[in-house]
């Protein structure tokens, strides 16, 4: 593994996934895996192969009628793969940019926090106890509710373990042919998974500052600049996303309006969390009003933490630069984020991985409505879901044609593994000039 990584690490991480995606696909196309009565054909079992490794959740057959119980366990297989293969594999990379673009930095950091962060042998473990305890956690919690409601053990186990997996690795894949949304209204559900949820996506590196803080392996008396803007930014997308549903859902008719208040409150809850990569509905999207796709467009293209299980351009990205607007604002030369600053090489990164993303969504915005008769808003729905990796749509996916399919899976795997290979890529081929121009600026604005 450590070879590898000294060689191409950038290279590892979408390879393993297009090994996934043949493997996996091949799966769902074995006749035992689709229930009797159906057929699967060659884009079916691609498309929910690449939508389950990516951990997106878009579907363009129904889950939980289409798939028998090992065409099920095959697409729980390659969320589980894909969810710990990200966030295992993204960790690497981003400890093994740290040692290689700065040893002095990376020294300072594990003399400052006596951490072991250059053993990268030891990530894999850490993060499979982690998803182990997170998942069987919710598990439980998920398994006694489905008991409670009638299901038998075997059933409620299963559902119970589904769920749990699905949820905390931000796939969105449900046993149910409405989603969530029968249970947008039920705290027993609700909540064990929008914590799993949020739990997932702020990402390994968050849990591994807490764990050595609790052991007492630092000497640093204030969370690191990771830690503080991806909870941060979790907290305000969180609290954006619970008020544009309150503001604009709270009484429309065709999604919250003829909810209780409670079922209210959990349903604008779900909807803050869902839309951040999660993939399951609360509400049916395609009576949503647009105000609440506006909002929902920008939460599922920022995403949650880095090295998490979801997806999109990640908080801190989104975070760094308006820190970076905010300094420019304000006429400062450097920016600072409590009391630490921030290098303008990652400032540029922030800006290259945004603007390479909202490049790919507009083309694919283009090239579906060239291949789709259906309406502007649903379409670029669909491709900033797909983006994001989040899976939720306003019903459209099963109508489209292949041809849009293929450019929706081009889009779940640029999103899964291009930000990540993006940053690294630039991290590691960062290249000073021996020689310096003469500067002449253009007129801006």
């Amino acid at each position: 593994m450590r070879r590898i990584f000294s060689q191409r690490p950038g290279r590892l991480v979408p390879l393993a996934y297009l090994v996934g995606w043949l493997t996996g696909t091949a799966l769902l196309l074995l006749p035992a895996a689709t229930t009797p009565g159906n057929h699967t054909g060659w884009w079916q079992a691609s498309f929910t192969a690449m939508s389950a490794l990516c951990i997106t959740g878009l579907a363009v057959v129904d889950t939980a009628t289409h798939w028998s119980p090992l065409g099920q366990v095959v697409i729980l297989a390659l969320v589980q793969l894909g969810g710990f293969g990200i966030m295992t594999l993204t960790s690497m990379l981003l400890f093994h940019v740290v040692r290689r673009v700065d040893h002095r930095t990376a020294r300072l950091a594990q003399t400052e926090t006596r951490s072991t962060i250059t053993g990268i042998e030891n990530i894999p473990r850490r993060i499979l106890t982690m998803t182990m305890a997170a998942e069987g956690a919710i598990m439980v919690l998920l398994t006694g509710r489905f008991l409670c409601l009638g299901y038998e053990l075997p059933s409620a186990l299963w559902r119970g373990f589904f769920h749990a997996v699905s949820a905390f690795n931000n796939a969105g894949f449900a046993l149910y042919s409405d989603n969530l949304v029968g249970f947008n209204a039920d705290p027993f559900v609700m909540l064990p998974i929008c914590v799993a949820i949020v739990a997932g996506g702020l990402g390994f590196p968050v849990y591994l500052e807490l764990l050595e803080r609790h052991r007492g392996h630092t000497s640093r008396r204030v969370p690191s600049v990771h830690l503080r803007l991806t909870v941060l930014g979790t907290l305000a997308l969180l609290v954006a996303g619970y008020l544009t549903f309150v503001v604009f859902e709270w009484n429309n008719p065709d999604t919250l309006g003829g909810q209780s208040w409670s079922g209210k409150a959990l349903g604008a809850l779900g909807g803050s969390v869902f839309p951040r990569t999660a993939g399951f509905n609360s509400i049916d999207y395609a009576q949503a009003s647009q105000p609440t796709l506006a909002i929902n467009f920008g939460l599922m293209l920022i995403g949650g933490g880095s090295a998490g299980t979801a997806g999109g351009i990640k908080v801190t990205t989104v975070a760094v630069l308006l820190l970076a607007v905010s300094t420019e604002i304000a006429g400062e030369a450097k920016t600072v984020f409590g009391g630490r600053k921030i290098s303008s090489a990652l400032t540029r990164q922030a800006l290259a991985v945004t603007t390479l993303a909202t490049a790919v969504v507009f083309t694919a915005i283009l090239v579906l409505a060239s291949l789709e008769n259906q309406p502007l808003h649903a379409l670029t729905f669909e491709v900033i879901s797909a983006f994001g990796t989040v899976g939720l749509s306003m019903n459209l996916t099963p109508l489209l044609r292949p041809g849009s399919w293929a450019v929706l899976m081009v889009l779940m795997f640029l999103g899964r593994v291009g930000p990540v290979t993006v940053a690294t890529a630039l991290a590691l081929h960062s290249r000073p000039r021996r020689y310096e121009v003469p500067q002449e600026d253009p007129l801006v604005g």
